[in-house]
């Protein structure tokens, strides 16, 4: 029980607003952390606001554009300013692809993805880190993957290229900065019933075509990542860093 008691903790949570983030916060509150939400949302930060601050932990919320140096800059600034510390940080907060063939992906929506994605968790990893070093004492770098970064993505080879991607930073962290007892790992969701992919998992094609690859024949619940966020804040792993974490019902493997 104590092992994975969080109180005291403080957490920050990009797209901690809605679905796997907003998962997230809920299983570190529920097990007595703190949590700092940024979303670019004012109305649905406020909902999260609402519904984590029930659990009786210190909630709070950040309007930010990850992909804002700036915005960033400013965000982790008021969240140091009203809880003190961050202890670990997931780097959740991103955009879906346009479904786009290759050869007609414009590189402005290249960019549009990548923006958030992949510039905006670094932005904000890497201020995480600078306060984690600066603070002392050790501390959670996670970013939110995807499966796409390791199965073939036809039409949104953008927005696998940024999980990717993010697979490459949070493992040169985890040897960079495990000398301050930083610890990083990516989280590579399958297929998730969030707000953002819910109308896709919902089509006839899908039903038919993907479930059926899905060994626990079901998509997979914001909620599920609860426990894996609370395994991860609580340090339990120890000596367990650099790990790219599946989480797709089997999906990858099938």
């Amino acid at each position: 029980m104590t092992l994975f008691d969080l109180t005291g903790h403080v957490a920050l949570v990009t797209g901690g607003n809605s679905g796997i983030g907003l998962g997230m916060a809920g299983g570190l509150v529920e097990h007595g952390a703190d949590v700092c939400i940024w979303g670019t949302n004012p109305v649905r930060n406020a909902d999260a606001v609402a519904e984590l601050a029930r659990h009786g932990t210190r909630i709070h919320a950040v309007t930010c554009d990850v992909g804002d140096e700036a915005a960033v800059t400013a965000a982790m600034a008021e969240t140091l300013e009203h809880f003190g510390r961050v202890d670990s940080c997931f780097a959740n907060s991103g955009v879906g692809g346009s479904g786009t063939a290759f050869i007609d992906t414009t590189l402005a929506d290249f960019r549009r993805i990548t923006r958030v994605n992949l510039d905006g968790a670094f932005l904000t990893l890497r201020a995480a880190a600078a306060h984690m070093v600066e603070r002392g004492g050790g501390g959670v770098l996670v970013g939110t993957s995807s499966v796409s970064a390791i199965e073939g993505a036809p039409h949104n080879q953008a927005y696998a290229a940024t999980k990717a991607a993010l697979i490459a930073m949070i493992r040169g962290c985890a040897v960079e900065l495990a000398r301050y007892e930083i610890t990083a790992h990516s989280v590579l969701p399958g297929w998730v019933e969030t707000p953002l992919a819910a109308p896709t998992l919902a089509t006839e094609g899908f039903q038919k075509v993907v479930k059926r690859r899905v060994p626990m024949r079901r998509w997979g619940l914001p909620a599920e990542f609860g426990p894996l966020a609370v395994y991860l804040a609580s340090g339990a792993g120890g000596y367990q860093t650099g790990d790219s974490i599946v989480v797709d019902g089997g999906y990858s493997i099938f």
